[in-house]
């Protein structure tokens, strides 16, 4: 079974063939050169309760915040509510404060049940705060669990967040959390004209910063409206490098439910500018990829509607044909720092309609329309990736201004 595995990698993944073999053959001679750590080895910006305290004592505090926002097996909300914090309001961003909406899902005003206190949806039509929000705030808290890539959009919220506290004269402070990616930049740098909700800033698609370093780079960069800065402060961690391989304690939203999925994330999302399934309304979401006529692969699976998680999915109730990319995941993307664009140029040269192979929103995911006239040209991942490196290189020295942690590099 092994061995098959390997001859369909080595058709969609060509030289990877190497590295698996090493791996299966010889794993006495591997050596990692990177640490996983779990919550027990780091101390979040929001497990340091003592350093933010004092800032929110007899304050009227917004919470932007989700499921993620967790100090132990307790959430921060909860956590600050025993403390006797005054919460005057929750933010919630995309997938909803409880992190039970599906991608895409509009997110209402609401009531949280728990706690009785508002809840102010910032997905859908009403992205940022607006002075009628703020009235009665006087500190804001953002803590969510990013996952390193810029069309994922806890990142997105949290510049308006900014930029709305900015234009309000409103502090905000950051608890920061591990990057799960952190330990690699790659990707086109989004061009102004791409500009979206899923990716509002000249960075690559995955930017190797920790949400909080993300913050100070908004910042400093002057990426806010007007070219202003808000009142920011970040509550760093204890315990963190940016080599690490962190392991998430909390899902970060419903169709990323495990580690394979988060590291293949950078990659497959880009497939969703595209009549492609990458899993979603499977078990398997972003672990997997197919289409019903595909030529090629050596795995199928049907996706359905899953109430809270995935519908209206893409190839819904039809048998896909592709690759399970559990290994792929688990191995190569976890021990590598590049995007597979492998992947996506052997998926499009085997598409039975390759003029319908992209859609518009590719480009969004993108950043840029470069990379699908590359690969319509038949450019090499190589190739392609050799036009990223001036922007990158000049990317990773601003990168490096906002880093609060040990780098890769």
């Amino acid at each position: 079974m092994q061995h098959q595995i390997i001859l369909y990698m080595k058709r969609l993944f060509g030289t990877f063939l190497i590295v698996i073999i090493s791996l299966n053959a010889y794993p006495q001679d591997i050596h990692f050169v990177f640490q996983d750590i779990t919550s027990k080895n780091v101390k979040t910006g929001a497990d340091r309760i003592e350093l933010y305290l004092p800032y929110i004592k007899n304050k009227k505090v917004a919470v932007c915040s989700n499921n993620t926002a967790m100090i132990g097996d307790k959430h921060l909300v909860d956590s600050l509510l025993s403390l006797k914090i005054h919460i005057s309001k929750i933010f919630s961003p995309e997938h909803g404060f409880r992190g039970e909406a599906e991608a895409g899902k509009s997110i209402n005003d609401g009531i949280d049940k728990k706690t009785g206190i508002p809840i102010v949806s910032l997905y859908g039509q009403h992205k940022k705060p607006d002075s009628n929000d703020l009235r009665d705030v006087h500190i804001i808290i953002f803590d969510m669990q990013d996952v390193g890539a810029r069309f994922y959009t806890y990142i997105s919220t949290l510049h308006y967040v900014m930029e709305a506290a900015s234009e309000n004269n409103i502090p905000v402070i950051v608890l920061d959390r591990p990057n799960p990616n952190g330990y690699w930049v790659d990707g086109p740098l989004l061009q102004k004209q791409f500009s979206s909700f899923v990716g509002m800033h000249p960075v690559p698609i995955v930017h190797g910063m920790t949400i909080g370093e993300y913050a100070k780079m908004i910042n400093g960069e002057k990426w806010l409206a007007n070219g202003n800065k808000c009142l920011l402060q970040v509550i760093t961690m204890q315990g963190y490098h940016h080599t690490f391989r962190y392991q998430l304690p909390v899902n970060p939203s419903p169709n990323l439910s495990n580690m394979t999925a988060i590291y293949l994330y950078p990659t497959l999302c880009l497939l969703e500018g595209t009549p492609l399934s990458v899993g979603r309304g499977t078990d398997k979401s972003f672990c997997v990829v197919g289409y019903p006529k595909l030529p090629i692969g050596n795995y199928t699976f049907t996706p359905k509607d899953i109430p809270h998680v995935a519908t209206n999915v893409p190839c819904k109730n039809k048998k896909c044909n592709g690759f399970d990319l559990t290994t792929l995941g688990n191995v190569i993307m976890k021990n590598k720092n590049f995007i597979n664009l492998d992947i996506i140029i052997e998926l499009y040269n085997n598409f039975p309609d390759k003029n319908a192979f992209f859609t518009p929103f590719f480009d969004k995911l993108a950043g840029t329309d470069t990379l699908r006239k590359q690969i319509q040209e038949g450019k090499t991942a190589q190739e392609i990736r050799d036009s990223w490196k001036e922007e990158l290189t000049q990317f990773k020295v601003i990168r490096k201004k906002y880093l609060l942690y040990g780098d890769f590099e």
